[in-house]
């Protein structure tokens, strides 16, 4: 049985279809606040604020940030944001 060569370049389209794909699939979509999940990460939380994620995480290591510590992983609670939000906007 002969096997099937397939062109580089082909091949190579392929790999950043199945990547775009793969990342659109992870990508979540909120449409309003209460869609968010209870537990906020770093690239929702930057998103959301508008900043960059190096500008999050530095936020989040900063004492009044309301950040919370699970295992190795840095979270932010969702109501916790938004009163740390509406503190320092003075809304």
């Amino acid at each position: 049985m002969l096997k099937r060569v397939i062109p580089y370049e082909k091949h190579i389209r392929n790999v950043k279809s199945t990547i775009q794909k793969e990342k659109q699939m992870k990508e979540s979509v909120y449409n309003s606040y209460d869609d968010l999940p209870l537990f906020l990460n770093a690239e929702t939380a930057a998103a959301l604020l508008g900043v960059s994620i190096s500008s999050i995480y530095e936020l989040m290591h900063e004492k009044d940030f309301p950040v919370l510590r699970i295992g190795s992983r840095l979270v932010i609670p969702k109501e916790k944001l938004r009163a740390w939000v509406e503190q320092n906007t003075g809304k």
